[in-house]
C-alpha cells in the first residue's frame, strides 16, 4: 500500500457509511487524521496476534476477515466493505489482530493510526456510538456464519456469501478466486465444485476465470439460507444501511 503525502477534510464521494453517520464536524475531523491508502486484490492486512497499529474505512472493496485453525481448513467468518470499519476492537481496549485478514476486492479505503482513532473517540460521541454499534453488527455476523456453517448445506452457504460479496463490490461483477471460494465455504474442493455447478445450472450465476457474475439476485436470495437476510435486517436496524 502506497498511502498519499496529503491529506484533506474533504469528505469522499464514495464515502465510508459509518463516517458518514457521524457529526458534521466530527467527519471533518476524522478525515483529516487519516490518509488515502489503495488496496490490491489478495493484499494481506494484518495477521492473528500482530498488534493493532491502524484502522481502516474502507471506500471501496471489502476485506475478508479469516479464522485460521491450528488443524483443519481456514474460514472466513466476516466481511468489511464501506458500511463499516476494520480495527473498530480497538474501542474495547483490544490492541492486537483476532483475525487473518486480507483484500477479497481491490479498492481504497482511509487509513488513521490506532492512537489517532483513540484520540477522536475521545472528542466524538457520534464516532464512539458508531463504533459500538457495529462492533455489536459485527458480534452478531461471527455468531451468524458459525451456526449457519453448522446448520445450512454448501449451496445455501455460498449463495448468501455470494450475496454479501457483490452488497459489498457494490457491482453484479467482481473477483471471486478459488482461495475465497475455499475460505468462505470451509469445504473440500468437491463440495465447492458441487455448490457452484448448481448456482450456475440454476442460471443464479456465472463464473470465468476469477470473476463471478450475479445474473438472478432474486433468485440467488431464495437460494441462500436465512442467515443472509436475518443478517441484512441487523445491519439497517443497527446501522440504518
Amino acid at each position: 500500500m502506497s498511502p498519499r503525502s496529503h491529506r484533506s477534510t474533504t469528505i469522499p464521494a464514495n464515502a465510508n457509511l459509518l463516517i458518514r453517520r457521524l457529526a458534521a464536524e466530527d467527519q471533518g475531523r476524522l478525515v483529516a487524521a487519516c490518509e488515502p491508502v489503495a488496496w490490491r486484490l489478495a493484499e494481506v492486512l494484518c495477521e492473528p496476534g500482530a498488534p493493532l497499529r491502524h484502522a481502516y474505512f474502507p471506500l471501496s472493496g471489502f476485506l475478508s476477515l479469516v479464522t485460521q485453525a491450528a488443524s483443519g481448513p481456514s474460514l472466513e467468518v466476516g466481511m468489511v466493505g464501506r458500511e463499516g470499519v476494520l480495527g473498530a476492537e480497538l474501542a474495547l481496549g483490544v490492541q492486537h489482530a483476532p483475525f487473518h485478514v486480507l483484500v477479497q476486492g481491490a479498492g481504497s479505503a482511509l487509513r488513521i493510526a490506532s492512537d489517532a482513532l483513540l484520540a477522536e473517540m475521545a472528542r466524538s460521541a457520534s464516532l464512539r456510538e458508531a463504533l459500538k454499534r457495529y462492533t455489536g453488527v459485527t458480534l452478531s455476523q461471527l455468531a451468524t456464519s458459525a451456526a449457519c456453517l453448522r446448520q445450512h448445506p454448501a449451496r445455501a452457504r455460498l449463495a448468501r456469501w455470494v450475496l454479501m460479496s457483490q452488497d459489498r463490490a457494490q457491482a453484479d461483477q467482481f473477483a471471486m478466486t478459488s482461495v475465497f471460494l475455499a475460505y468462505m465455504l470451509g469445504e473440500p474442493r468437491p463440495a465447492i465444485a458441487s455448490a457452484l455447478a448448481e448456482l450456475q445450472q440454476r442460471h443464479l450465476i456465472t463464473r470465468e476465470g476469477d470473476t463471478m457474475a450475479v445474473t438472478d439476485r432474486a433468485g440467488l436470495e431464495s437460494a441462500a439460507c436465512s442467515c443472509y437476510q436475518a443478517e441484512r435486517s441487523h445491519y439497517q436496524h443497527h446501522l440504518g444501511l
